[in-house]
């Protein structure tokens, strides 16, 4: 049998797989119907659908490079908590090609659905120094 811990890790990574193909559809059937997803810059959504319709106008394409992916279980709740780190790569809308954009995603499961999510990466930091309106050098 296995443990929540592992079930949790499984269930974020098949999420997170499908929505790189991208396929919302795929992705939904991982995730509970009140799930609840703070985006980058606290965008709330409530569906892969809207994240996948989010990403086509920021990027021409995005994929997640997986660094590792951790889970522990809430003894008290039952829920488990599983975040995945990695780096970002793909191509801008212009097509200039990008490698190396930190992420960090951070899920709660619960009865082996994703109730909740929030996504944060430094996409918006990388536009900024693009534009010329970053603070300090990246």
């Amino acid at each position: 049998m296995t443990d929540p811990a592992t079930q949790a890790k499984q269930v974020v990574e098949a999420f997170l797989e499908r929505s790189m193909v991208p396929d919302p559809e795929g992705a939904a059937k991982y995730v509970s119907a009140d799930l609840k997803i703070a985006f980058t810059g606290g965008r709330a959504f409530t569906a892969p659908a809207q994240t996948a319709a989010f990403n086509a106008k920021r990027y021409a394409w995005v994929k997640k490079r997986f660094i590792r992916t951790d889970a522990v279980q809430d003894h008290e709740t039952g829920d488990v908590h599983v975040y995945n780190t990695g780096h970002l790569y793909g191509a801008w809308p212009d097509g200039t090609a990008f490698d190396g954009n930190r992420y960090i995603d951070i899920f709660t499961v619960r009865g082996g659905k994703i109730v909740e999510t929030q996504i944060w990466n430094d996409s918006a930091e990388i536009l900024l120094d693009r534009a010329g309106l970053a603070e300090a050098p990246l």
